[in-house]
């Protein structure tokens, strides 16, 4: 358990000959068996390849029993699914990695990643907003960057008790405050969609193009393959033309309503 009501599920395939690789910022179809199918983005490490690894949070009647399996239970897994983060893309330049909430979990892979990989980068700046101290996942993981010192790492919460020591407030006030060349940068974004519009709109302002900046979209997807209709995101399908999306494609149909 990560939360109260989100935790990490480890997946190792029945057949352990089988490998499971996949790129940052894919997703699977997890199935419970009984419950029905749910997307769910990858939030492990693309290195390892002998088990996939899922952060769900408990919201509906799939994923409600998915992270009440007991150890050794059966799921039903297709994917990987979609386009992901263009970790490639940011090298030799800074990478801004910004995640609101469970919007971390998708960003996690394109995180370790990069991290593996330090020298290929300039500067990593981690921004991560929750809405409590309670809510902050991957605690390990925070332990980490923030001890590294290759990596600048913040954290913010909306609202905490007296013993937090942190900051306390909107995401959007570390994206004020973080060092990046806006010439030579890409970012990342995930998380609830009015905080990916703020915070790309802030990163506008501090003049680093659309081109550099990069969405995952959340949708109601369901086949995974652009046959059912379910995720039409304008011309696009989020499954396969996303989740990961760069901001130039798709700022117009953001700031359009019931889209």
């Amino acid at each position: 358990m990560e939360t109260a009501d989100t935790a990490t599920l480890a997946l190792e395939p029945k057949d352990r000959a089988n490998a499971m690789p996949f790129e940052p910022g894919q997703f699977n179809m997890l199935y419970a068996f009984g419950g029905g199918e749910v997307p769910i983005s990858i939030s492990g490490d693309p290195r390892e390849t002998g088990r996939i690894i899922h952060t769900i949070r408990a919201v509906g009647s799939v994923t409600r029993p998915l992270i009440a399996h007991e150890r050794g239970a059966l799921v039903g897994l297709r994917g990987p699914f979609g386009a992901g983060w263009p970790v490639e893309a940011a090298r030799g330049k800074d990478l801004l990695i910004i995640a609101g909430g469970l919007g971390l979990a998708p960003l996690r892979p394109a995180i370790l990643d990069a991290l593996h990989r330090r020298s290929a980068f300039q500067r990593i700046v981690i921004l991560y907003g929750a809405k409590d101290p309670d809510s902050l996942l991957f605690l390990g993981d925070i332990a980490d960057w923030r001890g590294r010192p290759d990596v600048g790492f913040d954290v913010t919460v909306d609202r905490a008790g007296q013993d937090w020591h942190g900051n306390i407030g909107v995401i959007l006030r570390l994206i004020k405050a973080a060092h990046f060349d806006p010439a030579n940068a890409v970012a990342f974004i995930c998380g609830p969609e009015v905080m990916m519009r703020l915070a790309a709109d802030e990163l506008m302002a501090r003049d680093l193009p659309q081109d550099s900046i990069y969405v995952s979209l959340e949708r109601n997807m369901k086949c995974a393959f652009a046959r059912c209709g379910h995720c039409q995101f304008g011309p696009h399908f989020v499954c396969k033309d996303g989740p990961v999306f760069r901001l130039d494609r798709i700022r117009a149909l953001l700031q359009t309503p019931e889209i």
